[in-house]
């Protein structure tokens, strides 16, 4: 069992920053690429962003691409999302999920991550 649990969240204004956390329990992180998801209210959640097992390979949403970095530090089993110039758009519930398959994440296949964190509350005023 691998548990979740984000960090870092808070209001700050449009075109500001915010550094996400997201701690994972266990000894093995590094078999899980991990990943960031948002749902912003009365929508779907959607993917955000992906990093491969041992930080080799990344993937972004279109939407955040340029903006937004995702990290992770295997020896602190630990993964970041360093989110920069934010826009009231970026509102939402940010999720941490971990899966075996980094294509799953990829694909933004929410109902196959194999774990989930109960979230972070990001909010950016105009």
């Amino acid at each position: 069992q691998v548990q979740l649990v984000e960090s870092g969240g808070g209001l700050v204004q449009a075109g500001g920053s915010l550094k996400l956390s997201c701690a994972t329990s266990g000894r093995t992180f590094s078999s899980y690429s991990m990943g960031w998801f948002r749902q912003a209210p009365g929508k779907e959640r959607e993917f955000v962003a992906t990093i491969s097992r041992f930080g080799g390979m990344e993937y972004y949403a279109d939407s955040v691409k340029g903006r937004f970095t995702i990290s992770r530090d295997n020896a602190k089993n630990t993964v970041y999302l360093q989110t920069n110039s934010l826009k009231p758009e970026d509102t939402a519930v940010y999720y941490c999920a971990a899966d075996r398959i980094f294509n799953t994440m990829v694909r933004g296949e929410t109902s196959a991550m194999d774990y989930w964190g109960k979230g972070t509350l990001v909010t950016v005023s105009s």
